[in-house]
């Protein structure tokens, strides 16, 4: 276990996970002077290069999580998690999209509900969120202008537009990080990430202590009144106490946590949120897409630009930030490996998204192990059969994008993005107006349970089509901005000026 700063005694918080939302909420209640102790399970990430190295990072498959899973035929599963302070924003793409203020609206034709809060509540922690991860645009590339002019020429439905990266401009002087931001971490903190953009701003104050190598493996009550939590257990038995548990461990595990403390208490039975623990979970519809030409690619960044189309309201697409080496990876390994790389010298790396629907049954639970066995098994149940509108729309906004590059002369191979491709997941704990049908409200506390809130991706309706971490962020800013209040008047901001940093609510 690693303590990065020492506050001793109980805490005003604990967090629960280091990401975009367990960092954004350290961030903002430490700037309110409230104590607070983050707990990230997985090691700070080394910085001797390997989380560069294409051997280690992607073949190797070295920082990823070894934890066991199954899916929803019992077939083994590994998902794409990572544990290391910062969580998955160490490893994310940069690309930091807001959600349109349409995407907080139900949509019932498309399955999708509404939030239980307007984008205009959600803007100026965007507008935050922006500042502190130094959110810019970078210059499109001369390659990828050629190909987004051509598909403009195509079809005028087909609208791009320049996309907020989490990057230093100093990025463009360092080739091989430029190439390599895409799916790896920066040794050179050229990402805005959560642990640079964050927690580097806090990990120095007295009131703030950070623990890597450290699970929680359950919630506990305040004495044994089940209906307000007071701390955590770790996995080597220590239990800890503070006056708030956030949950921000992401939307595979906050879910877990949540649901072995109701089973555990019995609350899974009075509860009437308890049964939506878990459920709806969305992971997007994704696919990996190579254009290949006969003319040489050599743009440096290449994840500068995302693209739309009038016709496929849901769905949207962006360079992948991937190097000729990277997008071989990509090329099927039946191909020669000298034709690989003469291909893709040539060719330039998309993703395609579409917004997940909303279905009860796609969701995360654990259920008792193999006979003799010590832990629960982790199940991922999820069909993308269950949200038929969404997955129609993703296979003909595949198909029209393909058909748009053929006329540039760019010929294409997809890689459909499987059930281990969790790296956008939400939805398992969500946010709503009513107990009945959503687990957390609009403050972001558990229906049902005093002092537990969430702060990641779990509390989000909708997925958007768009890449979910910069909503994380804002919401957990938000939260942690209205939680501050409640506690107040203990809280004092750390450069003692009352209120300074926030955000208007």
């Amino acid at each position: 276990m690693n303590s990065e700063t020492h506050t001793g005694g109980n805490f005003d918080v604990i967090i629960v996970g280091s990401g975009a939302g367990g960092s954004a909420a350290a961030y903002r209640l430490s700037e309110a002077g409230l104590s607070v102790l983050l707990l990230e399970k997985g090691p700070r990430l080394p910085v001797d290069g390997s989380t560069l190295d294409i051997h280690q990072v992607v073949r190797g498959r070295r920082f990823l999580s070894r934890e066991p899973w199954i899916g929803p035929l019992g077939e083994p599963l590994q998902p794409e998690e990572h544990f290391n302070l910062g969580g998955k924003t160490k490893w994310y793409g940069a690309a930091l999209l807001r959600f349109s203020p349409l995407e907080f609206e139900t949509e019932p034709a498309y399955a999708v509900p509404g939030w239980p809060i307007s984008y205009a509540e959600l803007e100026p922690f965007y507008d935050e969120a922006e500042r502190l991860l130094s959110v810019r645009r970078f210059a499109c590339e001369p390659s990828l202008k050629r190909i987004l002019d051509g598909l403009g020429s195509t079809d005028s439905a087909w609208q791009s537009s320049s996309m907020p990266m989490a990057l230093m401009e100093s990025i463009l002087t360092d080739a091989h990080e430029a190439a390599h931001f895409d799916g790896f971490a920066s040794v050179g903190n050229f990402k805005g990430d959560a642990d640079v953009g964050l927690l580097a701003r806090i990990s120095h104050r007295p009131t703030v202590e950070i623990r890597t190598d450290t699970e929680v493996t359950d919630l506990l009550p305040t004495g044994r009144d089940s209906g307000r939590i007071g701390g955590v257990r770790l996995r080597n038995g220590d239990e800890l106490q503070a006056a708030v548990i956030l949950l921000a461990a992401g939307a595979l595990h906050s879910p877990r946590l949540l649901a072995r403390y109701l089973t555990r208490t019995g609350l899974d039975k009075r509860l009437p949120s308890a049964h939506l623990v878990g459920r709806y979970l969305k992971l997007h519809h994704l696919t990996a897409l190579v254009a290949m030409s006969r003319r040489r690619q050599p743009d440096l960044l290449r994840k500068t630009m995302l693209t739309v189309h009038a016709g496929y309201p849901h769905s949207s697409v962006q360079a992948l930030g991937f190097d000729a080496e990277l997008i071989g990876t990509l090329i099927p390994s039946v191909v020669p490996r000298t034709i690989a790389r003469y291909m893709a010298d040539r060719a330039y790396g998309f993703f395609l998204q579409t917004e997940d629907g909303s279905h009860p049954d796609n969701r995360v639970v654990e259920q008792a192990g193999p006979r003799g066995g010590t832990e629960p098994q982790r199940v991922l149940n999820y069909e993308p059969s269950r949200t038929p509108l969404s997955r129609l729309e993703h296979r003909r906004f595949t198909s029209a994008f393909r058909r748009s590059l053929l006329r540039l002369g760019f010929s294409s191979f997809i890689q459909p993005i499987g059930l281990n491709g969790t790296a956008h997941a939400c939805g398992t704990l969500v946010m709503g107006n009513d107990p009945r049908h959503a687990v957390v409200d609009t403050r972001g506390a558990v229906y049902g349970i005093d002092g537990l809130y969430v702060v990641d991706g779990s509390v989000l309706p909708r997925s958007s089509r768009v890449n979910p971490a910069l909503t994380i962020y804002a919401c957990s800013l938000r939260v942690a901005a209205l939680l501050t209040k409640s506690l107040q008047p203990h809280a004092r901001p750390a450069n003692g000026t009352q209120g300074q940093h926030e955000a208007p609510l």
